[in-house]
């Protein structure tokens, strides 16, 4: 699943889902899906999000739990894409 988290995913319900293992055009379809993507472009001033950065996250993190079959969830929440690196804000994985 994918989505801009807090009251986007919590009211909005604005989300995109695959299933792993994904492909480069799953992750790219699943960010530019969602009706917040506007926001990811940036608006009003703000920096566009590093959109191919976060496609590499989530080829990575589709990598990790097709290798790991024990992990059960995985979530990251709230994951910055600024333009030379991507921060984890918290991350829990279930296993």
């Amino acid at each position: 699943m994918f989505g801009l988290g807090g009251i986007f995913v919590e009211v909005l319900k604005d989300v995109s889902f695959r299933l792993a293992p994904l492909t480069r055009k799953d992750a790219s379809e699943m960010i530019r899906e969602i009706r917040g993507y506007k926001i990811l472009e940036g608006i009003r001033g703000e920096k566009p999000a590093n959109i191919k950065a976060i496609e590499n996250t989530l080829l990575r993190f589709s990598d990790l739990v097709m290798k790991k079959p024990d992990i059960k969830e995985l979530d990251i929440n709230p994951l910055f894409a600024y333009d030379n690196k991507v921060v984890a804000g918290d991350v829990r994985i279930i296993v």
